[in-house]
This record gives C-alpha cells, structure tokens and sequence, in this order.
C-alpha cells in the first residue's frame, strides 16, 4: 500500500483556478509603441515596392470621356516615356508621410476595438471582429488617410518630367508639405478634407473584409495544423487573399474619391463633382456605369501584393519585438532578482 499512497501525494495537484488558467493562456497586450513600429515597418515596405501601381491607378481613374483609353501596361509605359521611370513614385514622399501614423492607427484602434467588443471570455465574435474593422477603417480615414491622400493625388496628377530640370522647377506641387500648404491656402483648409465620405466608407469596408477573412482564415488554418503562428509564407498568402474582396465592392468610391481630390475648388464657379451621390450619376453618364470601376486593375495588383507585403512584416516584426521584449523582462527579473 505504501507505493500506491507515495503515488497518490506525488499526482495531487492543485486544480488550476480561472485567474491561475488566464495568467497563463492570456498573452501580454502589445502597446501602441509595438503597433508604430511593426505597422510602420509593415507600411513603409509595402509602399516602397507597390507605389508605381497606386500611381497607375490614379492617371487611370483620371482619365476622362473623350481622352484616350489605355490599359495598364499602355498606361505604365506612356508615363515612363513622357516623364521619366521615377515619375510612376510621384507622391511617395505623402505615402511615406502617412504610412506611419495609418499603420499605427489602423492596428492600434483594431486591437481597441476588438478588446471594446469581446465577450466575457475575452472572444470576439465574427461579428464583433467585421466592427472592430469597419471602426478602424473609418478612424484611419478621418486622421490620417484624407489628408494624404489628397496631397498624394495632387502630386501624382501632375504631368511634367522627372528628368527635365525645368518641368521640374515649374511644377506648381513639389512634396507633401508644401502641397498641403498651398491647397490649404488656395482652397481652405478643409480642401484636404475633400472626399472624406467615400474616403470613410472604402477604408471602413476595406479594413472591415480585410480583418475579418484574414482573422477567421488564420484562426482555422492555425486550429487545423495546432500551431500558434503562421509561417512568413501563410501571412503573405492570408493576406493577399483578405486584401482583395474589399476592392472588388469598393472600387466605385475610389473612383470618386480620386475625382474629388483632383478637382481643385475655384472661387465662383460650381465645382462638376460636388458629392459623392452626386458624382456617381454625372460619371455614369458621361462615361458608363463601368467607368466606376476605372483602375481596378492596377488596384487589386497593388492592394493584394501590398497586404499580402503588410501582413506578413506586420506579423514578423511584431514576433521579433516580442521576443526581444521577452528578453528584456526576463534580464530584468533576473538583475532584479540577484540584487535582492
């Protein structure tokens, strides 16, 4: 009997309590430094390679009833020819600006809200997560994406070389700030606000499909092969994939949006595109109902490569800093520890 009851004492154990049980399972909340930096990273390498597409996508959408129409690679080329290689990363400079602040914004205020949104269990709904999405779509929006996006598209608009010195010194929009003050100046402030609504609703759905598909995909897929993180290759994969449904939607508000932002406001006269409900019926009636969908080539070739390039550095740089974090806490425990 004496085996059997030194066995007993050695399997007692006690029960783990649910404070015992959420100590270990809940992993530590990444801070707002942690969503800077990795989104940051994340933005500013997928903007570096994907930028010549956005820009194709804009002088596409541009393009009006009566001019020539050309496709993407036309349109590629005619660009290159006329003013140069480094005129397809006109703009970049605005990219750069705002990738920084969108990313940080975009996972940040996602993490809020999912938090905001989950149940007791600490679990989010589907539902809870398409929210949590569609909220920080809009709050990047309204921050930091209007904005730059109109100084962006101003300076993409414009059709002078890189390679001519004095095209060069005549253009009127020059880098970012100097664009945001002369718009703000010429038109008002609130020009850099020009086609906030559509702006609201294609990064509200944007970010809405593109956080729940990669969410529900990475959920299952890490389920079914019982791992904890996805493989460099899944995020790409999962993101690329997540990255293109919203466009598909959405492609007619981009559209607008562009029209909008281009336009520039002068003094007396009634600008042709005034609204978003109303923009859509002048341009399906001038150019067709499949004009709303101008540039979704070059859109879905940038979006889908530029999450599929976001995803997967958002996911590496936040599991490095995380493990440097790790390290740090565990030589702090340990200095700690020896100078007691």
């Amino acid at each position: 009997m004496a085996p059997s009851t030194a066995t007993a004492t050695l399997d007692l154990k006690a029960p783990d309590t649910p404070a015992t049980q959420k100590a270990v399972s809940t992993p530590k909340k990444k801070t707002f430094v942690h969503h800077l930096i990795a989104g940051g990273a994340a933005g500013f390498v997928e903007s570096s390679i994907c930028h010549p597409l956005d820009t194709i996508k804009t002088r596409m959408q541009l393009r009006q009833a009566g001019g020539s129409t050309h496709g993407l690679f036309m349109t590629a080329f005619r660009i290159v020819q006329k003013e140069s290689f480094p005129a397809l990363y006109k703009g970049l400079t605005a990219v750069y600006m705002g990738i920084v602040p969108k990313m940080a914004v975009r996972f940040s205020s996602f993490e809020a809200y999912k938090s905001y949104l989950a149940g007791a269990d600490g679990k989010v709904s589907p539902v809870g997560t398409f929210l949590a999405g569609l909220g920080s779509g809009v709050t990047e929006a309204v921050l930091v994406v209007t904005p730059a996006e109109v100084c962006k598209i101003r300076l993409q608009a414009q059709f002078h070389s890189m390679a001519d010195p004095v095209q060069l010194a005549n253009r009127k929009y020059r880098n970012v700030l100097q664009t945001a003050v002369v718009v703000a100046r010429e038109e008002g402030i609130g020009a850099l606000y020009k086609g906030v609504v559509p702006t609201v609703m294609r990064q509200g759905i944007n970010q809405a499909v593109n956080f729940t598909t990669y969410q529900a995909v990475k959920t299952a897929w890490l389920e079914r092969q019982q791992r904890k993180e996805l493989l460099p290759w899944e995020s790409m994969l999962f993101g690329g994939l997540s990255g293109g449904l919203g466009p598909l939607v959405n492609n007619p508000l981009d559209v607008v949006k562009t029209r909008l932002q281009k336009q520039r406001i002068v003094e007396g006269q009634l600008p042709k595109y005034r609204g978003i409900f109303q923009a859509i019926p002048v341009i399906v009636s001038e150019e067709g109902v499949l004009a709303l969908w101008k540039g979704i080539t070059p859109r879905l070739m940038r979006i889908m490569p530029g999450q599929a390039i976001t995803f997967m550095t958002y996911e590496f740089v936040s599991r490095h800093m995380k493990s440097v974090e790790d390290a740090v806490g565990d030589l702090a425990k340990k200095t700690a520890s020896i100078a007691r």
